[in-house]
């Protein structure tokens, strides 16, 4: 098992990195499974990151929460709301992995390394929350909080709130073709992936019949909200 030797020791650089160390290194490790990886290494000592994943995406809700509520205090209920949804989304999440270098750490089938999944958004977005699970096993909420606030709050959430890119981007779409067109974009489901209890949605936007843009979420309302940020980049809206 040369890739198990060679990631695990590796590991060492990403725990200087983030200033955050593991006395459990099989828990850390534990993150950077891939379900794919099981396909291929059915004997394989670790489980995937699936329930670590499940974990972090509910630690990284309630960090969120509890900041907007400090840090903002004169914004109201649907404001959180809105900013939350912003800055926890697949591609948020994909792009703190990124400087990162997650992907290099992966446990991954040959199918999915050969498919590019080492730069794979969903893949990348998932593992960010795995590690945050893992983080919080290990040392608690503070320090799970001080990593989140470092690589995915920073500079990042105070952007989106001071050029207010929280707003909806699915509404300001709405309302762009409503004024210019007096009709409403249609968006589509375009793929359903992964287990029934960790779907990920791709989700195509469209006029009439021409594609806007897509997106990816969680949930089919998270997918039409990416789907629409990426069609208002594309019509430099």
């Amino acid at each position: 098992m040369k890739q198990t030797t060679k990631i695990a020791s590796k590991l060492e650089n990403l725990q200087k990195q983030i200033d955050v160390h593991f006395k459990n290194q099989t828990l850390l490790e534990t993150a950077f499974v891939h379900r794919s990886y099981h396909n291929e290494h059915r004997d394989f000592r670790l489980p995937s990151n699936e329930k670590l994943e499940f974990l972090g995406d509910s630690v990284l809700s309630l960090t969120t929460s509890v900041h907007l509520y400090k840090t903002y205090p004169e914004f109201q209920e649907g404001d959180y709301t809105d900013i939350k949804a912003s800055i926890v989304n697949t591609y948020s999440l994909y792009e703190a992995a990124k400087p990162l270098q997650l992907g290099e750490y992966l446990y991954l089938s040959k199918g999915e390394q050969d498919n590019n999944g080492r730069d794979n958004t969903s893949i990348l977005a998932d593992c960010f929350e795995a590690l945050i699970g893992a983080i919080y096993l290990e040392h608690g909420f503070e320090v799970a909080y001080t990593f989140i606030n470092n690589f995915l709050f920073k500079d990042t959430l105070e952007n989106i709130v001071n050029k207010r890119l929280y707003l909806p981007a699915k509404n300001i779409l709405q309302e762009h073709y409503q004024d210019k067109f007096k009709k409403l974009p249609v968006y589509k489901v375009l793929t359903e992936s992964g287990p029934e209890h960790n779907k990920i949605y791709e989700v195509g936007v469209y006029d009439n019949e021409v594609l806007l843009g897509t997106g990816k979420g969680k949930s089919k309302k998270q997918g039409e909200e990416d789907a629409a940020r990426d069609a208002l980049q594309k019509l430099g809206i």
